[in-house]
């Protein structure tokens, strides 16, 4: 491998400058240090890499969170109570009103049930005797009774 070679496998790239215009944020005033050192890299394939060594930025602190939270656990759990009691009290009315209805139906077949048996009780005892069906009828006005025995 001669010289021209080695100097051909060398590529050296120049850093262009950003043209884009962007606002400019306000610099803080810095106090003038020693000029950063510059270090080369070799890459395995032969390239060299030239640059300023960069110091690792701080991480940032993460602002300390309260512990409380923003709305007390006991406000909420009366907030959650009301709510479901507020929507059981539909239910209930709604219950409510079924079982007052089923007892007035229930009230009202008992009464319909003494009128009809009721009525069937009136005419066997007032319309069978002015019928003249089915039952034999005995005329008694002639009859003797002598020592306990009927003659008829």
């Amino acid at each position: 491998m001669t010289h021209l070679e080695r100097s051909a496998a060398v590529e050296v790239h120049h850093p262009v400058p950003i043209t884009a215009h962007t606002p400019a944020a306000p610099l803080a005033p810095v106090q003038p240090g020693p000029a950063p050192a510059v270090q080369s890299v070799v890459l395995p394939d032969g390239r060299v890499v030239t640059g300023y060594t960069l110091t690792p930025a701080p991480a940032p602190v993460p602002a300390p969170v309260d512990s409380r939270p923003a709305v007390s656990r006991t406000a909420v759990n009366i907030a959650l109570g009301g709510i479901g009691f507020g929507s059981v009290c539909g239910g209930l009315v709604l219950l409510t009103s079924f079982i007052a209805a089923l007892a007035a139906f229930i009230h009202q077949l008992i009464i319909l049930a003494a009128v009809i048996f009721g009525g069937w009780i009136a005419v066997q005892l007032f319309g069978a005797s002015h019928s003249g069906g089915g039952g034999t009828t005995v005329n008694i006005r002639k009859a003797v009774i002598k020592r306990s025995h009927f003659h008829g």
